[in-house]
């Protein structure tokens, strides 16, 4: 069994042991504007203005605007990073200025 697999199987197991639902589901290769927002929990006019920016790339398939679910979950991945990177940055300060909580 190749390894990111047998790492999947051992992750799905051990949040059933701690008596979690796990749903295994599919995504398309392409999404709609509705979808991909979803997928990123944010507003559909959020979605829209981060491709009117150029920070999401999607396409047009006739009138609909549509986005390929690799770049949804790519800029997922990406926020999520940021975000990780921003809190370790304020634990950071919080230790430079000796802030307990």
């Amino acid at each position: 069994m190749p390894a990111e697999l047998s790492a999947l199987v051992g992750r799905i197991l051990d949040l059933v042991a701690h008596g979690c639902t796990v749903t295994v589901a599919s995504v398309p290769n392409e999404v709609s504007t509705t979808t991909a927002a979803k997928l990123l929990g944010i507003s559909r006019p959020t979605l829209m203005k981060l491709i009117g920016e150029g920070r999401l790339p999607a396409h047009k398939v006739r009138s609909h605007t549509r986005l390929l679910s690799s770049d949804v979950f790519a800029y997922k991945d990406q926020q999520l990073a940021e975000r990780r990177r921003a809190f370790s940055e304020l634990r950071d300060i919080e230790d430079e200025l000796g802030i307990e909580f």
